[in-house]
């Protein structure tokens, strides 16, 4: 009996294991089609260009540019915009906004749901070549739902260009929000970004970071935090774990969960961090 329970273990695990390797198999393959979909457009057909049917409304993690700006907003869940200056990222009522020409990666918590608008540079150059999280109040989030409803080919002179233009002017009012985790350029401070983003309840201290990952000390790093980031690393390392608990709180996770699960010793450290970068208490995110 024990026997036959332990085969049925081991079969129900290889089961398992091959079930994730093809869904990561999918999700590979349906990257490559949406990138290729996006190499072979060479031109918006509209200035202001995103039916839900038409280009890619999931989230892109394969590094990849387009010759138009980009602004990704999600209905529900949490997106995350990577760029070679900083990382992004956009709960409910923000949206991540790239420049056109710029490199940048996109992901997102389980069951988020994406509208993506492609707009011309010569449009809306308010923002010019920066990229940053905008609010989004509940007009934009309409105007956006709605003209995701448009046929590729929308009337430019008709209701569904009027439309589009006061989408782009609401737009160009929209003020920047959100916390962006701006990224270093020496590879070895990389490597331990990297790594304090994938671990942030790792607590290793400051001193054995700096030797472990750089090979100097502590104030060293610290320094170098601060030259490339505009962050010292205890302030870089505490903006790092807010945003890795935004995801958590608005997934449904206790507050408590979130702040052990991001290196915070009791909730209540936890709060004073999250009311310091983000202006609001977590219970906001939930």
């Amino acid at each position: 009996m024990v026997s036959l329970l332990s085969g049925k273990v081991f079969y129900k695990i290889i089961s398992l294991f091959l079930q994730e390797i093809f869904r990561q198999s999918e999700v590979k393959y349906r990257e490559t089609d949406m990138l290729e979909t996006l190499s072979a457009l060479s031109r918006l057909p509209r200035p202001l260009y995103g039916s839900e049917h038409s280009l890619p409304n999931q989230a892109i993690g394969q590094p990849h540019c387009h010759p138009w700006a980009q602004l990704s907003h999600a209905l529900r869940g949490t997106l995350r915009v990577e760029t070679e200056r900083g990382h992004f990222l956009a709960p409910p009522g923000q949206a991540a906004w790239v420049p056109a020409g710029m490199r940048h990666a996109v992901y997102c918590s389980p069951g988020t749901v994406i509208r993506s608008l492609y707009v011309v540079p010569e449009v809306l150059p308010t923002f010019g070549k920066k990229s940053c999280v905008l609010r989004i109040d509940a007009l934009l989030r309409e105007l956006i739902q709605a003209f995701s409803l448009l046929p590729e080919h929308y009337d430019v002179t008709g209701a569904d260009g009027r439309l589009a233009a006061v989408l782009i002017d609401r737009l160009a009012e929209a003020e920047e929000a959100g916390i962006i985790l701006p990224w270093p350029e020496d590879p070895r401070l990389q490597a331990l970004c990297r790594h304090l983003q994938a671990h942030p309840d790792d607590r290793t201290g400051l001193e054995a970071l700096a030797e472990h990952f750089s090979g100097v000390t502590g104030r060293t790093l610290s320094r170098w935090f601060l030259a490339q980031t505009g962050l010292n690393f205890r302030q870089w390392r505490k903006r790092c774990r807010v945003m890795a608990a935004l995801p958590l709180l608005e997934r449904g996770e206790r507050v408590t969960d979130a702040a052990l699960a991001c290196g915070y010793d009791s909730p209540s450290a936890f709060i004073a961090a999250f009311h310091e970068q983000l202006g609001a208490p977590p219970g906001a995110f939930i």
